[in-house]
C-alpha cells in the first residue's frame, strides 16, 4: 500500500486500509477551488500531486494503480473534483476513512446497459456481482410478456411474518393472508383464485422448482428478506421454459450469491414480534461461500396466534475459470404456530382479536428442505450448457377446526420431490440478422406423496375418524424450444414450443368402497405453442404482444380417475396480451397492457374437504397499468393498478353443495382490482422515507354469487431508514397506519345447509424497529 502525503514521503504497508465512515467530510483545503495544470502521466504521480496541494493523505494499494494513466487535469477545480475525474477514468473511487484521509479503491460495477426492446418493469436498485458471467441462458428479458422485478433495497428492510407479505409491493399480485398458523398466505395474479383452489403460479427459488404437489408455494416460508436478492414475476402464457403449475405465469426468488460481507438485522415490534437475520459471504480465487441463519417469532395480532420460524441455508460455488461453474445449495426451515381459528360474521363484529375454545388446540408445524447441485459450462463462445439436479422435502402437520359445531381435523402431508433441469443455449452470429438465440431444454420431476386426514378431539384421533389415507406417485417430464430472433434492431420475435407428459399411480388405503388403486387420467402429450413480438420503432417506446398456451391437471387425488368417475383431460389455458412500454426520458417509465385468457376443464379444490370440483370453461381478462417517476435523486413516485375479471363461461350442471357456478358467475376470491403505489423521499443524505399503499377490491365468496361481497381494503404503510454510518442503518416501519379493518373471507359449499362465510381478520396498526448492519471486506 502507498500513502501519498503532503511532504512527498511514501510508505509500503501490508494491509489495505479499512473503509470505516462513508459520511466523513473533507477538509477545507480539498473543497477549495484552485488553478490546476497537471499533465497526463501515471496515475500514482497525479495522486501524489493532488495530495501535496490539498494536504491530505491518499491511501491505496500498489496493485490498485499499477499501470494506470491519468489524463491531464486543467482549469479551476476543487481537489475533490479533480480526484473524481482521474479516478473515474480508471474505474476507481475514493472514500473518507478518517479526518484528512482518503482511501482509493475499485468502484463497484455499473449495471450493463440493457436493450430497450423488452417489457420489464423494475422496482429498486440493480446490484451487479463481481463474479464472472456464466448464466447465458434465456431469461425473462428475452420473453415478450409482462415482467416485474423487485430488488433487494425494496425487500431487506421489510418487517414481514412470511415472504408472502413482500408481494404487496409487486404490481398486479393478489396476496391472500389466511392468518391461520403455518397456513399464512398465497399469491396469485391474472384473475386466478387467491386461496389455492386453482394454484396457477409456478415458484422457483434460485432456479429450483418449489411448488408442492397441490401447486402451493409453501417453500417460500424458508426465505427471510435479508437474504433475498430479487423477486421476479412473469405474468402470462408465453414462457416456454416452464410447464407444470405455470398456468398464469411464474415467480422467481433469487438469494444472495458471491461477495465478501457480513450482514445482520435485529428487529422488534408490535405483538412481541422479534427476529434475528444474519448472512455471511466469502469469495476468493473463484470459490464463493454464502451462509444465512435467521429466526423470527411473534405472539400474533389475535389471541392463540403464537408462531416461530427458523431457517438455514448454505451456498457453495466454484468457478476456476470462465469455462465452467459448479455449485451446491442447501436450505432447511422449521416452523410452528398456533391457529386462532375462523370466525362467523357476528363473532368478528364483536372482537376481531379473540379466539375461541373450539380452536384451543389448533395449530401445526412444518418442515421444509431443499438441496440442489448446479453446473454451468461455456462449451464454446456460442454454446452454453446449464443443468440442475435437486431434491425437495415437505412435511406438514396441521390441526384445524373450521367453525362452530365442526369437528377438528388432523392433516398430515409428506412429500419428497426430486428432479433435474437441463438446457442448451446457442447464440451464433448470423450475418443477415441483428441477433439470434436458440435454446432447448428438458426437465422432469418425480414426487412421492402421502396424505392422512383424521377427525380428532383436542388432537386425539377418533376411533372411526380416518377420512383420507392416500399414497401416490406423480411424474411430470417435458421439453421446450425457444428462439429469440431479431431480423432488425427494432423487431424481436420469440416463437416457442413446449410439451409435457404426466404419469403416476395412486392407492387409497382407507377401508371401504373407495379402497384400492386409481388409474391416471389420460392427459396424453400436452402441447403448448407460444409466440411473441416486440417492436421498438423509437428508442424508449416498445410495443409488445404475445399468445401462448399453458396447462393444469387435477391436483392430488384429482390427477387420477376416482370411483364412478370418467376420464378428465388437461385444462388448457389459451392467453394473449398486447401492451406498450414507455421510457421517454431516463426518469419516467410506464407500461400498459391488456390481456385475456380462456381455459377449458378448469378444476377447483374445496378447501375444507380437499376434494376437487370441475368448474368447466372460464374466461379472464384485464388491464395492467404501471408507472414510476423519479425526477431527482431525492424524490420518486410509483404506482400500479390492475383491473381484472374472471368468469365461468361454460360450467357443468349445478350440484347443490358441490358445484353451484352458472354461466356468467364470477370465480370466487378474485377481486376486480388490485393496486399499489408509493412515494420515496430522501429527506436528508442519511434519512430516507417511503410512504406506500396497497389494496384490492371485494369479491364473491360463494360459487352461486348470492352471498355478499367481501375483501376490499386499502392499507397505508410508512418506512423510514437512517444511515448512522456506512455499515449501520436504523429502520422504522409503521404498517396499516390508518388501522384499516380488513379480513380474509371464505365459504365452502361442501358444508351444505350449514355453509356460511367465515372470517379471519388481518393485522391492525403495527410498529416495528430494526437495526441493519453490513460490513463489506
Amino acid at each position: 500500500m502507498k500513502q501519498a502525503v503532503s511532504g512527498g514521503s511514501r510508505r509500503n504497508n501490508a494491509v489495505v486500509a479499512l473503509i470505516l465512515l462513508a459520511t466523513m467530510k473533507f477538509s477545507t483545503a480539498d473543497e477549495a477551488v484552485v488553478d490546476l495544470d497537471i499533465p497526463a502521466q501515471p496515475l500514482a504521480a497525479t495522486l501524489d500531486k493532488l495530495a501535496k496541494i490539498s494536504h491530505i493523505k491518499l491511501i491505496y494499494a500498489d496493485a490498485t494503480v499499477q499501470g494506470l494513466q491519468a489524463g491531464a487535469v486543467k482549469g479551476r477545480l476543487s481537489v475533490q473534483q479533480a480526484l473524481k475525474q482521474v479516478l473515474s477514468e480508471n474505474g476507481l473511487q475514493f472514500e473518507a476513512v478518517g479526518e484528512g484521509m482518503l482511501a482509493v479503491k475499485t468502484a463497484p460495477k455499473k449495471p450493463a446497459p440493457t436493450s430497450q426492446d423488452n417489457s420489464i418493469f423494475e422496482l429498486g436498485v440493480v446490484t451487479v456481482s463481481d463474479q464472472p458471467e456464466f448464466n447465458k441462458k434465456l431469461t425473462s428479458r428475452d420473453i415478450a410478456t409482462s415482467v416485474d422485478v423487485m430488488y433487494a433495497d425494496k425487500i431487506a428492510d421489510q418487517n414481514v411474518l412470511t415472504a408472502y407479505d413482500l408481494f404487496h409491493r409487486m404490481p398486479g399480485v393478489q396476496v391472500t393472508q389466511f392468518g391461520q398458523g403455518i397456513t399464512t398466505g398465497k399469491m396469485s395474479f391474472r384473475g386466478f383464485n387467491g386461496e389455492g383452489r386453482v394454484n396457477a403460479v409456478k415458484l422457483l427459488i434460485d432456479g429450483v422448482p418449489s411448488n408442492t404437489n397441490s401447486g402451493d408455494t409453501y417453500f417460500i416460508d424458508s426465505l427471510f428478506p435479508l437474504d433475498i436478492e430479487s423477486i421476479e414475476v412473469v405474468r402470462g402464457t408465453n414462457d416456454a421454459r416452464y410447464g407444470l403449475h405455470s398456468f398464469a405465469g411464474n415467480i422467481s426468488m433469487n438469494t444472495t450469491t458471491g461477495g465478501n460481507y457480513v450482514k445482520g438485522r435485529v428487529g422488534y415490534g408490535s405483538f412481541n414480534t422479534h427476529d434475528i437475520q444474519s448472512g455471511l459471504g466469502y469469495e476468493k480465487d473463484g470459490f464463493s461461500q454464502n451462509y444465512q441463519i435467521s429466526y423470527r417469532a411473534s405472539d400474533g395480532y389475535r389471541d392463540h396466534a403464537d408462531s416461530d420460524k427458523n431457517s438455514f441455508s448454505g451456498k457453495w460455488f466454484y468457478a476456476p475459470s470462465d469455462k465452467y461453474k459448479v455449485g451446491l445449495i442447501a436450505r432447511w426451515s422449521e416452523a410452528g404456530a398456533q391457529e386462532p381459528g375462523y370466525m362467523t360474521y357476528q363473532e368478528q363484529l364483536r372482537n376481531q382479536t379473540q379466539s375461541f375454545a373450539r380452536n384451543a388446540t389448533d395449530g401445526g408445524k412444518r418442515t421444509l428442505g431443499q438441496v440442489s447441485t448446479h453446473l454451468d459450462v461455456n462449451l464454446s463462445p456460442t454454446l452454453f450448457w446449464s443443468s440442475k439436479v435437486y431434491g425437495n422435502l415437505f412435511e406438514d402437520q396441521r390441526y384445524v377446526t373450521y367453525g362452530p359445531d365442526v369437528a377438528q381435523q388432523e392433516r398430515n402431508r409428506d412429500e419428497i420431490q426430486y428432479g433435474a433441469m437441463t438446457s442448451l443455449t446457442y447464440h451464433p452470429v448470423v450475418s443477415w440478422l441483428d441477433d439470434f438465440e436458440l435454446e432447448t431444454g428438458f426437465d422432469f420431476q418425480q414426487q412421492e406423496n402421502k396424505y392422512l386426514r383424521y377427525l380428532t378431539d383436542s388432537r386425539v384421533r377418533r376411533s372411526t375418524g380416518l377420512r383420507n389415507d392416500e399414497k401416490w406417485d406423480f411424474l411430470n417430464y417435458g421439453g421446450y424450444i425457444q428462439a429469440v430472433i431479431k431480423p432488425f434492431k427494432w423487431l424481436k420475435l420469440t416463437p416457442g414450443y413446449r410439451a409435457d407428459i404426466i404419469d403416476g399411480s395412486f392407492f387409497n388405503y382407507r377401508p371401504g368402497a373407495n379402497f384400492g388403486p386409481y388409474p391416471l387420467n389420460d392427459y396424453g402429450t400436452i402441447s403448448q405453442p407460444k409466440i411473441g413480438a416486440v417492436i421498438t420503432p423509437i428508442e424508449g417506446y416498445s410495443l409488445y404482444g404475445n399468445w401462448g398456451r399453458t396447462f393444469q391437471v387435477g391436483l392430488g387425488q384429482a390427477t387420477f380417475i376416482g370411483r364412478n368417475q370418467s376420464n378428465i383431460g388437461p385444462s388448457l389455458n389459451d392467453g394473449w396480451e398486447v401492451g406498450i412500454k414507455l421510457k421517454p426520458v431516463d426518469w419516467v417509465e410506464g407500461r400498459v397492457a391488456y390481456w385475456a385468457q380462456d381455459a377449458t376443464n378448469e378444476i377447483s379444490r374445496n378447501l375444507a374437504s380437499v376434494d376437487s370440483t370441475m368448474i368447466g370453461a372460464t374466461k379472464r381478462q384485464g388491464v395492467d397499468v404501471e408507472i414510476k417517476v423519479y425526477p431527482t435523486d431525492k424524490v420518486g413516485v410509483w404506482a400500479a393498478y390492475s383491473l381484472q375479471e374472471a368468469k365461468v363461461s361454460n360450467p357443468p350442471a349445478v350440484v347443490a353443495g358441490t358445484m353451484e357456478y352458472v354461466a356468467g358467475n364470477q370465480v370466487v376470491n378474485t377481486p376486480n382490482y388490485l393496486f399499489s403505489a408509493g412515494i420515496d423521499y430522501q429527506i436528508l443524505p442519511q434519512l430516507r422515507s417511503s410512504l406506500w399503499t396497497s389494496g384490492q377490491g371485494d369479491y364473491f365468496v360463494d360459487q352461486a354469487n348470492q352471498r355478499s361481497k367481501f375483501g376490499e381494503y386499502a392499507v397505508l404503510n410508512l418506512d423510514l431508514g437512517y444511515q448512522v454510518t456506512k455499515e449501520v442503518e436504523v429502520q422504522f416501519q409503521a404498517k396499516n397506519l390508518t388501522d384499516t379493518r380488513r379480513e380474509y373471507v371464505w365459504y365452502d359449499e361442501s358444508f351444505g345447509a350449514t355453509a356460511q362465510p367465515f372470517f379471519s381478520p388481518g393485522d391492525g396498526i403495527a410498529f416495528y424497529g430494526a437495526v441493519n448492519v453490513r460490513f463489506d471486506y
